[in-house]
């Protein structure tokens, strides 16, 4: 776990921020949660390392906390949705798709079958687990304009003694 804490730590911070109600309107402003995220994931590597943090790693610890975040989201925000206000909820979505004479019926049976809480937690995988990646990278390379380390300047050679 120790190479990945930072991609974990950062990760579950996405999912937490992002799964909340209330909280979760932080992403409102262009993600900027999922931004912070990534931020965090490069500043919790730079801690942990005595040179610079590669653009690299940075990169893709970043992304791998985009994933994680995005699938704990999804995990809070279904677990939320059943408790508070799901059933009642989903029966009204039905309702309004069923009573919708604009739309094909074939069309109304595919999104009724895309409304069970299975196929919800899947297609919220699949929309938010690839933007929060890609978000979440771009935190972490953020990150690196303020937290990357600096080079130290390179050793001045050793004085010549002169040969007699």
């Amino acid at each position: 776990m120790g190479r990945y804490q930072p991609a974990i730590l950062g990760g579950l911070f996405i999912g937490v921020i992002s799964g909340l109600p209330f909280i979760s309107i932080i992403n409102a402003c262009c993600c900027a949660g999922v931004i912070a995220g990534g931020v965090l994931v490069t500043y919790l590597l730079q801690q942990n390392s005595p040179v610079p943090v590669a653009t690299s790693e940075a990169a893709i610890q970043g992304l791998l906390a985009g994933v994680i975040g995005g699938i704990v989201m999804t995990l809070i925000t279904a677990a939320l949705a059943s408790v508070i206000a799901g059933p009642a909820m989903l029966d009204q979505i039905r309702d309004q798709i069923a009573g919708n004479s604009d739309l094909p019926p074939e069309m109304r049976d595919t999104m009724m079958r895309l409304l069970t809480g299975t196929n919800m937690m899947v297609l919220g995988v699949l929309v938010w687990v690839p933007m929060y990646a890609v978000f979440s990278m771009a935190g972490a390379l953020l990150g690196l304009a303020f937290f990357r380390k600096k080079t130290p300047p390179p050793a001045a050679p050793p004085p010549m003694t002169p040969q007699m």
